[in-house]
């Protein structure tokens, strides 16, 4: 049961997924001319893992000066989350002309697992400096590594994607900070296709993922569907893995 729970928390594996040119990139790209990030949206997200209801998960955005401002919550519901409870926040900050991630923050509860950390870019000074509190045992964690350059998050990359361009026969590659080392995500677009949600029906074009190392390579097969329009926004993402499928579809999409 503990690995159905997990399946919620994939939505950080989902967040691996944005588009930066060429196969060789070290460095995020920014967004493209004219593109803005929402000032206020909140995402609404349907997780089902097999033919099951699993949890919700809900993005919000919001400006915050210079910068943008991403908050999510994914959290089980009905039966699974009786028999083993999770509820993971998360928030990131990024550079809204540049793309840079200044601050991710996690808080982590999946059963009798509760950890809380907190991890800043310090560009300045070239360097990542992860602080971790296990809140059960209280044990603590302070790292600190090299970065070079300007990288996205766990959370924000699958929505960095929509402000890079998106399109047929383009491979795009993302530098991720994970796990205090940069990883180098590359985003394969396969192919269009027409997707049904609560929303309605969407015309989108469906990526996939990879990477050598990290998150992405260990989660099995990751696909996100995104529309094939300006706005570029993910309306369904899903995990194939060895004890199951899990699927996000949105279900809700409010400027507030």
């Amino acid at each position: 049961m503990k690995t159905r729970a997990n399946a919620v928390s994939l939505f950080c594996a989902f967040a691996l997924a944005a588009a930066v040119y060429g196969q060789q990139a070290t460095m995020l790209a920014p967004p493209r001319p004219g593109y803005s990030f929402p000032q206020k949206q909140t995402l609404t997200y349907a997780v089902d893992w097999r033919v099951f209801p699993a949890g919700t998960a809900v993005i919000h955005f919001e400006q915050a000066g210079d910068r943008e401002r991403i908050a999510a919550s994914a959290d089980t519901i009905g039966a699974i989350n009786m028999l083993f409870h999770v509820s993971d926040r998360f928030q990131s900050d990024f550079d809204r002309e540049k793309g840079c991630t200044y601050d991710f923050d996690k808080q982590t509860v999946e059963g009798r697992r509760q950890i809380n950390s907190t991890e800043r870019l310090d560009y300045a000074n070239g360097k990542s400096i992860l602080d971790e509190k296990n809140q059960v045992t209280g044990q603590t964690k302070h790292l600190e590594a090299k970065v070079g350059g300007c990288l996205t998050d766990l959370l924000t990359g699958v929505f960095y994607a929509s402000s890079q361009p998106i399109a047929l026969g383009h491979n795009f590659v993302l530098p991720v900070v994970d796990a205090m080392s940069t990883v180098l995500v590359t985003m394969k677009i396969e192919g269009s296709e027409e997707i049904k949600t609560p929303l309605g029906t969407f015309k989108t074009l469906r990526v996939q993922p990879t990477a050598d190392a990290g998150v992405v390579k260990n989660r099995g097969n990751i696909w996100i569907w995104y529309t094939d329009d300006e706005r570029h926004l993910p309306v369904q993402m899903r995990a194939r893995l060895f004890w199951g499928t899990i699927t996000f579809r949105l279900i809700g999409n409010e400027n507030k």
